[in-house]
This record gives structure tokens, C-alpha cells and sequence, in this order.
């Protein structure tokens, strides 16, 4: 079942953010859009490597008005261990959600319940709280925080401009369509 145009589940959470712990609720995400970026662990091998290319993207989607919560199964705790032990972790100026009970994430149907973790699930939500964009990867597959960027910018267009959709691979900038009879079969 999709979660497009559903209101994200209600929460209460604690994250670690800016060397302090923060609690982050429902309530603290609506009026603005944001990124739910779940991943498996802590501590492990492909989700460094994406939470670091987030990391490295997060001042353009901060440009863009959107807030990213990373979230993990793990606790808050062992976020602040994780930021303290890794390179590639201290550089994350963005809230990371702690989900050690699984609330959030079985609450965006990411959930491998048999291991307790989070598959790669990526949703964004407009400032009303609506989920927009949604994208799950299996454990082994990385994602690419250009390409959010990138989906962000449409999802944002597509809400300031109605009657106007983005075509494959587009670009800010770059020409978009308005569905139409006259379009059918011509493109």
C-alpha cells in the first residue's frame, strides 16, 4: 500500500542533534518539508556512507526549506556514540531520531521485524505534513542524497505550480509539462 499523500503517523521521539538531546515530535515537523531518511544501524557499513553524502547535501536542502531526520532503531545514546566515534558522522548537523521501540518506523511500514531494523526508506512530506515522495531500498543498496535534492526541488515546484509536472531526470530550470489532451501521443 502507498504512503503518497498520507499524513505522516504521529510521533514523540528523542534525537541527537547538535551535541544535545532534543525531543522531536509530529508537531515540531509540520509547516515546513522535511526528509525521514531511515536506515538500518549505527555502527555499520553502507548507512555511513549515505548519512555522510546527506551530511554533504544538507546545507542545500536547509536552502531549500527542509529539515531531514535521520532515523534508526537505535537510541539516541548510541547516535551520540556514533557521532562521537566516526569521521564521517561528525559531520550530520541534522536531527538524529532515535526509534529503539520501532513506533516511527513501523509507523512508515519500513520495519524488517524479524531483525528489530529499518529497511532504506527515504519520505518526504510538504509542510502539512503529506508524504510526497517515497523511496525503499533493500539493505545492500545505498542512496543518493543528489538525487533527493534533486526529487525535492520537483515535489516543491509541483506544489507552487499547479496544473505543471515534471518530466524524467528534471532539473530546476529546465522546461515542465501541463498535461493535457493536445499532449497525448506527442511526446
Amino acid at each position: 500500500m502507498s504512503k503518497i499523500n498520507e499524513l505522516i503517523p504521529e510521533f514523540n521521539a528523542q534525537a541527537y542533534h547538535n551535541g544535545e538531546f532534543k525531543p522531536v515530535s509530529t508537531e515540531d515537523v509540520k509547516g515546513k518539508w522535511s526528509v525521514f531518511f531511515f536506515y538500518p544501524a549505527d555502527f555499520t557499513f553502507v548507512c555511513p556512507t549515505e548519512l555522510g553524502d546527506l551530511a554533504d547535501h544538507y546545507a542545500q536542502l536547509q536552502e531549500l526549506g527542509v529539515e531531514v531526520y535521520s532515523v534508526s532503531t537505535d537510541t539516541h545514546f548510541t547516535h551520540k556514540a556514533w557521532h562521537d566515534a566516526s569521521d564521517t558522522i561528525k559531520k550530520i548537523n541534522f536531527p538524529m531520531i532515535g526509534d529503539p521501540t520501532g513506533q516511527i518506523t513501523r509507523g512508515f511500514d519500513v520495519m524488517i521485524e524479524e531483525e528489530g531494523l529499518a529497511l532504506r526508506g527515504t519520505f518526504v512530506a510538504d509542510p502539512e505534513g503529506k508524504i510526497k515522495i517515497v523511496e525503499v531500498h533493500d539493505l545492500g543498496i545505498g542512496r543518493s542524497a543528489a538525487d533527493l535534492v534533486r526529487k525535492v526541488q520537483a515535489a516543491q515546484y509541483v506544489a507552487n505550480n499547479d496544473g505543471q509536472v515534471c518530466p524524467a531526470k528534471w532539473q530546476p530550470g529546465e522546461e515542465t509539462l501541463k498535461p493535457s489532451l493536445d499532449l497525448v501521443g506527442k511526446i
